[in-house]
């Protein structure tokens, strides 16, 4: 079903609003920044999986324009311009599978590689292989799909990273553990998220309460879900 401009300027309002909201529940905190990861790490990449790849791309820049008016006299440092680009790789990843899912994490490695310090700990660039293996089953698995796009942030603020800020080759070994936590939970976190929006959105379809110009994935319906709803 193809989706009117109204319906797409509807929806990319809709998951930018939300967005927003979410981004103001921090979850962890970057090193070498006064930013910090928050739920809208978990919520921005699904976008993509329901109103395609621009409407959801479009969104998830508009949500972090949106934060950034609300608190970027707070917060305004390269950590924060840098955060721009992360969170817009995820949401291409997870919305779809082209060559470019590929090619970004290779870049990355390239670019951390080519770095002085980072050339000294280029095993850590092993995480970005992640989005490279996760892209061959994304389609049959919701948790590869939600790692592959979680690493691809990772790949591309990582190169971004060690570029602007130069930290030290101990940063980037202590956080091997780290990255390993916290890049698993966001997978865990996105996955949830998409399952939960799926039967969200089915059961306001449903409830005739919003007409739905996408069709949702009936694999990730719960039980709760499949329940007819009289009209």
């Amino acid at each position: 079903m193809s989706i009117s401009l109204r319906q797409n300027i509807f929806f990319i309002a809709a998951f930018a609003l939300i967005g927003i909201v979410v981004m103001q529940v921090p979850f962890t905190r970057l090193a070498g920044s006064r930013v910090s990861f928050t739920l809208s790490d978990f919520f921005a990449p699904i976008a993509t999986g329901f109103i395609g790849t621009v409407p959801g791309i479009a969104a998830v820049l508009l949500m972090q324009i949106g934060n950034f008016f609300l608190h970027g006299a707070e917060v305004v440092d390269a950590g924060t311009i840098i955060r721009f680009f992360p969170m817009l790789a995820a949401a291409y990843y997870f919305g779809r599978k082209d060559k470019l899912s590929l090619i970004l994490p290779i870049i990355a490695i390239a670019a951390f590689i080519a770095h002085p310090i980072g050339r000294t700990v280029w095993y850590f660039a092993f995480y970005w292989l992640i989005p490279v293996a996760a892209w061959f089953f994304r389609d049959r698995f919701l948790l590869a799909r939600a790692l592959g796009a979680t690493f691809s942030a990772h790949a591309v603020g990582g190169a971004l990273w060690i570029w602007t800020f130069n930290l030290p080759a101990a940063v980037w070994i202590g956080l091997i553990p780290v990255v390993a936590v916290e890049r698993f939970l966001f997978a865990g976190g996105i996955a949830a998220t998409y399952i939960v929006a799926v039967n969200v959105l089915h059961f306001l379809q449903k409830r005739h309460i919003i007409p739905l110009p996408f069709t949702l994935n009936t694999k990730y319906l719960l039980n709760i879900s499949r329940v007819r709803v009289s009209s």
